[in-house]
């Protein structure tokens, strides 16, 4: 006799996987509403303050190629639940906090490495296990947690900062990541094994692979091995740009920018909000599309496309929200983060079963990108008075990017998959038949 569910656990994991990247993701919706309150009160520089922000999302990229490692050694439970105490602890810290070193340590190093363990190697990692059927669509999914988070904490802290305080905006992030580790705990699962059940879309039960070596080593070897590659370089140098023209430049530095025009910091933290929102949906498109269409032709059209809008932005800054910025936030917000998709799909093709960590080394790249554009941006508006420079550089190595991406080429996985064993249903257990 068969059975039937209305979902396969896979969607369980999905969602609660998107759950805790929205929590992850508040805090690093802050650094854009936060720079001048610490400035005005502490009297640091912006390019100090800018220097946090760049450990952090430094942080947040290496972090990643070991989390996914560790994901593997150990759990993705254990992992999610430690990332997101660490997230909690950096964030709560830093009402304390009375020098610049400290702001480092807590929003630098201590959130740095917490959402670094949750960063879209986490993505790649779930995605790996649990499907085989609308892997790209559910990437993208849960690669749009992050602008959610985005989307949710933004005007919240932007309105917190102005009527509270930054410390109580601080704790309210604290907060929010605390609550996350308890439903990660209970409901993120590790393989579909485990349930005695195949990956969504596929037909048999695989047995993972026992973990082999400490996750460090693991994580170098796939390094190693991949940038001795061609691809790999090309696709961390494109990740890289990719990086430093999202979260490095417009995530840290558009709040702020705007503000030196005359725009509000709430009306301006309103639109890196609604940019959130059109990231959600340009990212869920473009996991539908990257099941259907050539990552390659994918990631050149993203990054040209990008590199257009950055170079248009100096001239739509204004004291009111003009329509023409508007259509800079729609355009702008599609393309945000819908490289992500394809990315992890030509991971997994040019290196097979080390697709994830791979990955992880290649968003690092995204992510040291990021760092350089945080601090250089900042450096810019201390020394010129504005941010011109800085947007007309980001456009224009965007299409550098776009050229990349078309340099890529078809080729065989370099690594190759561990065969799957198929785990017999032991006696007197029932048949299951899951839908989509």
């Amino acid at each position: 006799m068969t059975r039937y569910r209305r979902l396969h656990p896979a969607w369980t994991v999905a969602a609660v996987s998107f759950v805790a990247l929205v929590g992850a993701a508040g805090f690093r919706a802050t650094p854009g509403v936060l720079l001048h309150p610490l400035h005005a009160e502490f009297r640091w520089p912006l390019a100090t303050i800018s220097a946090a922000v760049s450990v952090n999302l430094m942080l947040y990229g290496l972090t990643a190629p070991f989390a996914a490692a560790l994901m593997d050694r150990f759990g993705i439970r254990r992992v999610v639940a430690g990332a997101l105490a660490l997230v909690a602890a950096g964030s709560g810290l830093t009402v304390f906090m009375t020098a610049s070193w400290q702001l480092i340590l807590c929003w630098g190093v201590l959130v740095g490495l917490g959402t670094g363990s949750m960063a879209l190697a986490f993505v790649a990692t779930v995605t790996g296990r649990w499907f085989v059927r609308r892997r790209g669509l559910v990437t993208g999914v849960l690669t749009a947690g992050g602008a959610a988070g985005q989307l949710v904490f933004l005007p919240l802290l932007a309105v917190l900062v102005r009527d509270h305080g930054w410390r109580v905006a601080a704790l309210v992030v604290a907060g929010a990541a605390l609550a996350v580790v308890p439903l990660a705990a209970w409901l993120l699962r590790e393989h579909p094994a485990d349930l005695g059940l195949p990956a969504y879309g596929a037909t048999e039960v695989v047995a993972p692979a026992p973990p082999t070596g400490g996750a460090a080593a693991r994580a170098v070897g796939a390094l190693a091995q991949a940038a001795r590659t061609r691809p790999f370089w090309l696709l961390a140098g494109g990740f890289a740009i990719c990086g430093a023209t999202t979260n490095g430049l417009v995530g840290t530095h558009f709040v702020p920018a705007a503000h030196d025009h005359g725009l509000p910091e709430t009306t301006a933290a309103g639109l890196l909000a609604l940019v959130g929102i059109f990231d959600i949906v340009g990212t869920v498109a473009s996991g539908w599309l990257t099941d259907r269409v050539d990552s390659r032709l994918l990631l050149g059209a993203y990054y040209a496309l990008r590199g257009a809008s950055l170079l248009v932005l100096p001239g739509l800054f204004a004291g009111t929200a003009e329509p023409s910025m508007l259509v800079f936030v729609v355009f702008y917000g599609l393309d945000w983060v819908a490289t992500v998709p394809p990315t992890v799909a030509l991971c997994r093709e040019y290196f097979g079963a080390s697709g994830a960590v791979v990955f992880g080394w290649v968003f690092a790249a995204h992510q040291v990108g990021a760092a350089v554009a945080a601090t250089g941006a900042g450096l810019v508006r201390d020394q010129l008075g504005d941010y011109a420079l800085a947007w007309y550089v980001a456009g224009a190595l965007s299409i550098g990017a776009a050229g990349l991406s078309l340099l890529l080429r078809r080729r065989r996985p370099l690594t190759v998959p561990v065969e799957p064993v198929a785990l017999p249903v032991a006696a007197g257990r029932r048949a299951w038949s899951y839908r989509g």
